[in-house]
């Protein structure tokens, strides 16, 4: 792996050579918005990575509540993953069809829940399918297995903490949404969203960490998250539209050796549809020099 590469992420070429050994799993976690016009489970029956299995993040995810997608609870979770054969100590491989979009969610749900060996593929089934790599439309039909969740719940923010980091600012936000919905000039996807970000955000639109779905370099990494205002000698919590591509920005956080972070599980579809948070709109405050 290059130096300037993060560890998390593998190549294609890699994942290809290791398929089939006993103790690798690849996950599918593709998930798309309306607005992308595609359908996750009819591209994974077209045609999916030899061996992966599908991933739904809707389905494993804790249904008391009316957010999207939010983390479910470490009994829930390790037993849907059991039924997937999937244990936490396999090395876990997870894609998604753009590259580097729903992908880390997955990522940090395993590493939030005790499994250590997980990565994202770049370029994702996209560019697997673009170089003509081999693929199967059988789902796998894999043995159950045992997974001992160990849930790191610090790494994981509610809304009272949030209002809380959002009030003392003892914790640099960095949001991954769009910088027109970031800026309320964009309307927000979900029908009853207030537009606009928390007090105190920064802006870093997760579609900056990567190009044609491929992870970007560590120093690019660097140099975009500064760029947005954020110090990496000071803690952070991620947040976005629904907890999504939060982790996108966790991802290139931990890539760079920053581990003093969070991610806002709830994020704006939480925030953002209250009356009683606190929202600015218009650009984020230049940064003090």
């Amino acid at each position: 792996m290059s130096e300037t590469k993060s560890r998390f992420v593998v190549s294609a070429d890699w994942l290809q050579s290791e398929l089939g050994k006993a103790d690798l799993r690849v996950l599918d976690a593709s998930f798309y918005l309306p607005a992308q016009k595609r359908d996750a489970d009819a591209e994974y029956a077209a045609g999916h990575i030899p061996g992966a299995i599908r991933f739904d993040q809707d389905k494993i995810a804790d249904h008391s509540t009316s957010l999207p997608h939010t983390i479910p609870s470490p009994d829930y979770f390790a037993a849907e993953v059991g039924r997937l054969g999937i244990n936490e100590n396999d090395r876990i491989v997870v894609y998604d069809g753009i590259g580097l979009f729903a992908s880390p969610r997955v990522w940090w749900l395993f590493r939030v829940m005790g499994a250590k060996n997980v990565f994202v593929l770049d370029g994702g089934l996209d560019g697997w399918k673009a170089e003509g790599r081999p693929l199967e439309t059988t789902a796998p039909n894999p043995a159950p297995a045992t997974f001992t969740p160990h849930f790191d719940e610090s790494r994981v923010v509610t809304l009272d903490t949030m209002r809380d980091i959002v009030s003392s600012g003892a914790m640099q936000i960095a949001d991954a949404r769009s910088a027109g919905r970031f800026a309320a000039a964009e309307p927000e996807p979900r029908a009853g969203m207030r537009s606009g970000h928390m007090p105190g955000a920064r802006s870093l639109p997760s579609g900056a960490f990567a190009s044609q779905g491929r992870f970007k370099s560590l120093p690019e990494l660097r140099q975009t998250i500064e760029d947005a205002g954020i110090d990496l000698s000071k803690p952070v919590v991620t947040s976005c539209g629904s907890g999504i591509t939060a982790a996108i920005i966790t991802l290139a956080l931990e890539s760079l050796g920053h581990h003093d972070n969070k991610l806002y599980d709830g994020s704006w579809s939480e925030w953002g549809s209250r009356d009683d948070t606190p929202i600015v709109t218009g650009p984020p405050t230049p940064v003090k020099v």
